[in-house]
């Protein structure tokens, strides 16, 4: 588990308990030598994340469009890498292709499309990356009972095995760390005891 994609929310003024969540998850990624790859943002918790990360010592990788990148105050001008691309889908292909899982903080639409994209195309067969989904204080809760409906009207297959739930940060982080250490990548993960 060398790079591991952060997808989370850039809105300012959110509450203390996803902020310190993303520090904490940060934090840990650095101290276990995970880079962090994301949105490449510096506000919201994507810019939380990527400061404890960097605080830590570790590597902080960010992928941004150039209409964001326009923005005064939106980039993270002091990632180790930050990587202007032309459009958002080029900014989530190559997030994509790069990382070895995948993690989801509370965030918004744009936070939900990532996940559902990432799990949809786990769900096809188009990659095997773990992907973790962080329930921080119950945010995830009406998606979550949303997929159980689609699983229950037969709209879905059983949609567990495709994602891990854990309900804050430092789950999340016991979790790579459980896959960083696997000896043997091809073993699946067992679901976390927390």
């Amino acid at each position: 588990m060398k790079e591991v994609a952060v997808y989370c929310a850039s809105a300012a003024g959110l509450a203390e308990v996803f902020l310190e969540d993303a520090r904490v998850l940060g934090r840990g990624m650095a101290r276990s030598g995970m880079a962090l790859v994301y949105g490449g943002g510096s506000v919201g918790l994507m810019g939380e994340i990527a400061r404890a990360v960097h605080e830590w010592g570790g590597t902080v990788i960010g992928y941004i469009p150039e209409r964001l990148m326009a923005m005064e105050g939106r980039a993270y001008d002091i990632a180790d890498e930050l990587i202007v691309t032309a459009t958002m889908q080029e900014r989530k292909r190559s997030i994509f292709e790069r990382v070895d899982a995948f993690v989801v903080l509370a965030g918004g639409i744009g936070t939900l499309e990532e996940f559902m994209e990432v799990a949809t195309l786990r769900k096809l067969g188009y990659h095997d990356k773990p992907i973790i989904l962080v329930n921080t204080a119950g945010f995830w809760d009406g998606l979550l009972t949303f997929l159980d409906h689609t699983e229950n009207e037969g709209f879905s297959p059983h949609l567990g095995d495709i994602y891990t739930t854990v309900p804050d940060g430092p789950s999340a982080l016991r979790v790579l760390q459980r896959l960083q250490a696997r000896p043997d990548p091809e073993t699946p993960l067992s679901p976390p005891r927390l």
